[in-house]
C-alpha cells in the first residue's frame, strides 16, 4: 500500500475484490499484485490484455513485470520495472478494456523511464491493478479520490 493507505484483495463472488480506504500523504496509491509467475507467461502471441473491472468510474493502471533475458536491468533497480497503462472506468457497470502491449509505458515506481527498452511478451512475471494519485507518463491522475473504495476485477485475458 501506499503510505498510510489501506487495503486488502479478496476473492468473492463478484470478482477479485481490492478494497480499503486511500489517503493521499506519504504515498497515495494502492495495489493487488499477482505472484511472481513461475513459469513466467508467454504471451508473444497476443497483441494485448482485456480487462474486465467494476472500478467505480475511477482511472486505474494495470501494470505488467517482464523479463528482459539480455540485460538483466530490472534485477538492478529495487521494484523493478513495470510497464504500464491507465484506463477509465464506468462510473457504475463494469469496463471491458483492451490495452495493446504497445501502449504500456516503462515506469520506475510512477515515474516513466526514457531508456530504449521493448516489452517483452515472452517472459511476463508479475500483474498488477492500481489506483494512484499519479498517473502515467508523470502526471497526476486527476480524477483520484482519497476515501473508501471497492473495485472488482473480473477477468484478465490477453487478446489476438
Amino acid at each position: 500500500m501506499g503510505g498510510s493507505s489501506e487495503a486488502i484483495c479478496k476473492t468473492s463472488p463478484n470478482g477479485l475484490c481490492l478494497k480499503g480506504h486511500i489517503v493521499e500523504e506519504n504515498g497515495g496509491f494502492v495495489s493487488c499484485r499477482s505472484p511472481v509467475l513461475s513459469p513466467v507467461l508467454d504471451l508473444s502471441d497476443f497483441v494485448g490484455i482485456e480487462l474486465d473491472v467494476e472500478g467505480q468510474g475511477q482511472t486505474l493502471k494495470f501494470s505488467i513485470s517482464c523479463g528482459d533475458g539480455f540485460t538483466r536491468i530490472s534485477d538492478f533497480i529495487s521494484g523493478g520495472i513495470r510497464w504500464v497503462s491507465e484506463f477509465k472506468t464506468k462510473e457504475n457497470s463494469n469496463t471491458i478494456v483492451q490495452i495493446p502491449f504497445i501502449d504500456f509505458e516503462p515506469t520506475i515506481r510512477a515515474k516513466p523511464i526514457k531508456l530504449p527498452l521493448s516489452f517483452a511478451g515472452n517472459s511476463v512475471q508479475q500483474v498488477q491493478l492500481l489506483y494512484s494519485k499519479f498517473g502515467t507518463g508523470g502526471k497526476m491522475n486527476s480524477g483520484f479520490k482519497t476515501g473508501p473504495f471497492c473495485f472488482y476485477i473480473r477477468s484478465i485475458n490477453a487478446y489476438s
